[in-house]
């Protein structure tokens, strides 16, 4: 994904969304999600997981200010 890509995200993501973003497979992505092992905040609402962006951005070395422009 793009810098411009990953900016436009919402506040939190899907796993899937997330997994392309860091370059991890499907499969391993879900199996770091059900082993607390993610390498970053995941949240399980119901069956569905979601990626909070805010720390996906921080794992990429992509620094956000508060008012939501790069640094």
């Amino acid at each position: 994904m793009s810098r411009a890509e990953l900016l436009a995200l919402p506040a939190a993501i899907d796993l899937d969304t997330a997994n392309r973003a860091i370059g991890l497979g499907r499969s391993k992505g879900y199996e770091l999600a059900r082993r607390d092992a993610y390498p970053c905040r995941v949240l399980r609402l119901g069956k569905k997981y979601r990626v909070i962006t805010a720390d996906l951005l921080r794992l990429l070395g992509i620094d956000v200010a508060p008012d939501g422009a790069a640094a």
